[in-house]
């Protein structure tokens, strides 16, 4: 943005000891947009006092949420597409993320599937030949699901780095498997991100109908490793829940989306970063349960 006498006036003002000042001046630079943020950043890098860099930080970031925000609100209404979702959280980390990078990643594994799957294949078979192609193949690996570090959550370091927890590696299977129609989807099994490959025969517009009875299995997106029903019943069992028809319904893309954000909010649960969580869960509740 061009810098006219009242923008060189605000960014003079930073420096206001006096908070409401402040406050005062924050809000008339946030209402420029990301259009602003290029003159923060020369502000910044000319900045000898450190905590006026830390305010103009603030206000970086401050800028780039809003802007976040109105994205994701859109999202929510007019596409809810799990690509995009997850892009547009990853955005949130890091700002400056281009989508070109992702879609190529997600090409190169969507083709050398493609290349080898063929009509006669069954169920099995198939995720077989896509385990062998996105674990073997192309090295994608899990890890535990932990909170110390972010990136094993987003779906552009995923991609770059081949590792990913169960939330971050079951939501490119996912979208692999949308773009291969292959009909596998995330289900709602407690503390557990957990994917299952359903029949033709499933509607899950009809809520009489026992999911279960449809899903052909289960697999788990850290290994891509195959459970039977006899395997998840033992599973409830063991942490002592009883099987619910709710539990083997899948998630819709804005679920995931909202799980997603959820959990990548406990890696800013401190003292420094609480902000962070504080934003990540005020996106989550934007969407309904």
């Amino acid at each position: 943005m061009q810098e006219n006498n009242e923008i060189k006036a605000l960014l003079h003002l930073l420096d206001d000891p006096d908070e409401t000042v402040f406050e005062s001046v924050s809000s008339k630079i946030l209402s420029f947009g990301k259009e602003i943020i290029p003159n923060l950043e020369h502000q910044w890098e000319n900045e000898v006092n450190q905590d006026v860099q830390e305010r103009i930080e603030m206000l970086i970031h401050r800028v780039h949420f809003r802007d976040l925000t109105e994205e994701f609100e859109k999202w929510l209404v007019d596409d809810n597409n799990l690509l995009a979702g997850a892009v547009i959280v990853s955005k949130y980390h890091y700002p400056q993320l281009q989508v070109n990078q992702i879609l190529k990643d997600l090409e190169k594994i969507r083709r050398n599937v493609w290349l080898e799957l063929n009509n006669y294949l069954t169920p099995l078979e198939k995720i077989t030949v896509f385990n062998s192609i996105f674990y073997n193949y192309s090295k994608q690996s899990g890890v535990p699901m932990a909170y110390d570090n972010p990136d094993h959550f987003l779906i552009n370091k995923v991609l770059e780095s081949k590792q990913g927890n169960a939330l971050g590696n079951g939501i490119v299977y996912l979208i692999l498997c949308d773009l291969l129609d292959i009909p596998v989807s995330a289900l709602q099994i407690p503390q557990q991100f957990l994917l299952g490959y359903f029949d033709d025969f499933f509607d899950i517009t009809n809520p009489a109908l026992h999911p279960a009875q449809h899903i052909s299995f289960y697999i788990d997106p850290i290994s891509g490793q195959m459970y039977s029903l006899n395997d998840v019943e033992s599973y409830f069992k063991r942490i002592n829940i009883s099987p619910e028809a709710a539990y083997y319904r899948p998630y819709s893309n804005s679920q995931i989306i909202k799980l997603l954000l959820q959990e990548l909010a406990n890696c800013f649960d401190n003292n420094n970063n609480r902000y962070k969580m504080e934003e990540l869960l005020s996106l989550a509740q934007k969407i309904d349960s």
